[in-house]
């Protein structure tokens, strides 16, 4: 169905994308973080009737507001790239991972369009509480839009609420809420914004540490370190309990994902996690994965292989799989074929042979049994370091709460250059994430349905490669120009708010 495309043409394709989304993912999670930040701040200032809250709350608004632009100019380029570099894709399960997508930019992006505007024009202009309300719809209509985003990613890693229809060539879809509200969805979404309000907490609390180290507006700094570390707080923690959601539906759904990210050759029951070399926590990857200290964990090989799980589950090999793959591809030829020809009983004993294997579709196009196992080095690292770096934070905003609540975080610069220097650590731990996420699934577009290679558009290799350094540029200018125009804003401070010098 799908024509063979180069490696070369398959593997720029694929770097465009990760390019475009990993630039773009340095400014969403910021966005998400700091709308709930400051939406609290403000929440304060209604309740207390404080002016320094109001001040407060503007400031971070404003940094809000310079890295909510950025965003949406490089995320408005990725959803484009579906149509332009992944044509087959488009076509083939366009009509659902389409519906979340139109109503993230229907409803979701509206709604933070028209309230950001009440948000920064409407100061002294509106009542209290509707500029007040206007700023949580703002993050909420930011935070929707997070929603329907990862629920198309989620469908990818977990196909569901779809049938094929060999009569189009396509997936349409059948149940909208198991596509809406698939147990990955779910998991994928609060992790994401979780871990993004993490981001977020960061952010406030390493700038604040950067106002006390220059001995500047210590109060504002004080009292904005305090409520970034106590949103961080909660965060860090329900994240950690998200994650181990999520593993037990990757277990479910990716057991290759999990095998790489685990560098689990052989599996086993009573499976032990591995931290670093040989050091291992005892039956973890067991208890993580099934929820059960002796459970059935399958490695890479027994993927590959084929296996008989204690419980009597049988999963079958990948020669196997490949085989019933290309057999729903003939399959579907035959269907089509006995169409052309109105041979209404060969078209039906082909729709039935068809329906039998259409599970297995996307490995039919693949080469080989080593081609199903994605980049386990990768994967195993990037783990770790967002695993290890989330655990970091807990320990990191504890710290920060203690030291407020006792009145001592002015006086220590050590904690304060610390606390500047975690900034980035956020993001590393955000993208290590998504390269868990992605580049575990590999070689799947969508998960056995379509690979890479049969997702993507036929073009000529050099016009991606242009694009990519054309985007690359771009997207390192836009970069740049935010650090400084950030940089700007938090050096001249909160001054501008504040009726009254600390």
């Amino acid at each position: 169905m799908f024509e063979n495309i180069d490696t070369s043409l398959i593997d720029w394709s694929r770097a465009q994308f990760a390019l475009t989304a990993m630039y773009h993912w340095l400014f969403v999670p910021l966005t998400l973080g700091l709308a709930v930040i400051m939406g609290i701040m403000e929440t304060l200032y209604v309740r207390t009737g404080q002016d320094h809250w109001k001040s407060t709350a503007q400031f971070w608004m404003r940094l809000f507001g310079i890295n909510f632009a950025v965003g949406v100019a490089t995320g408005l380029i990725l959803e484009f790239e579906f149509g332009t570099n992944w044509s087959n894709y488009s076509w083939f399960v366009g009509d659902i991972f389409g519906a979340p997508l139109a109503i993230e930019g229907i409803v979701a992006f509206f709604m933070e369009s028209t309230f950001i505007a009440v948000m920064f024009f409407g100061w002294n202009k509106v009542s209290k509480g509707f500029h007040l309300a206007s700023t949580w719809l703002t993050g909420i209509g930011a935070t929707l839009s997070a929603w329907w985003i990862l629920v198309a990613n989620a469908w990818m890693q977990y196909p569901v609420g779809m049938a094929f229809n060999p009569e189009t060539v396509r997936n349409e879809m059948v149940d909208f809420l198991a596509v809406a509200f698939s147990p990955m969805a779910v998991a994928k979404f609060f992790h994401t914004v979780l871990s993004s309000w993490i981001v977020g907490a960061v952010f406030v609390v390493g700038v604040s540490c950067w106002y006390l180290l220059r001995k500047r507006q210590e109060a504002f700094a004080l009292r904005s370190a305090k409520i970034g570390a106590a949103v961080g707080l909660l965060a860090a923690l329900v994240t950690a309990w998200t994650g181990d959601i999520s593993g037990v539906q990757i277990a479910k759904v990716q057991p290759m994902k999990l095998a790489a990210v685990e560098g689990l050759y052989e599996g086993g029951t009573g499976v032990g996690c591995k931290i670093i070399g040989d050091l291992e926590i005892p039956k973890m990857l067991s208890i993580l994965a099934t929820h059960d200290p002796d459970g059935y964990v399958p490695g890479i090989n027994d993927l590959l292989n084929g296996y008989t799980a204690p419980d009597g589950t049988v999963g079958l090999s990948a020669e196997e799989k490949m085989t019933r793959g290309k057999q729903a591809i003939a399959a579907l030829a035959e269907f089509r074929d006995a169409q052309e020809a109105r041979d209404e009983a060969a078209a039906t004993l082909a729709r039935q042979k068809l329906d039998e294997n259409v599970a297995y579709f996307g490995y039919g196009y693949i080469q080989k049994p080593e081609d199903l196992v994605p980049p386990v080095d990768l994967c195993f690292w990037a783990f770790r370091i967002m695993v290890g770096l989330g655990g970091y934070f807990i320990v990191f905003f504890i710290g920060i709460l203690w030291l407020t609540s006792k009145q001592k975080l002015s006086n220590m610069p050590l904690v304060q250059r610390i606390a500047v220097g975690t900034i980035p650590l956020g993001y590393i731990a955000g993208q290590a994430g998504w390269v868990v996420a992605e580049v575990g699934r590999q070689p799947w577009a969508i998960q056995d349905l379509m690979p890479v290679g049969a997702a993507i558009s036929k073009l000529e290799t050099g016009s991606v490669q242009l694009t990519f350094f054309l985007f690359l540029i771009l997207f390192t200018i836009l970069l740049i120009a935010e650090i400084r125009i950030m940089l700007k804003a938090i050096q001249r401070g909160p001054e501008i708010f504040l009726k009254s010098k600390n």
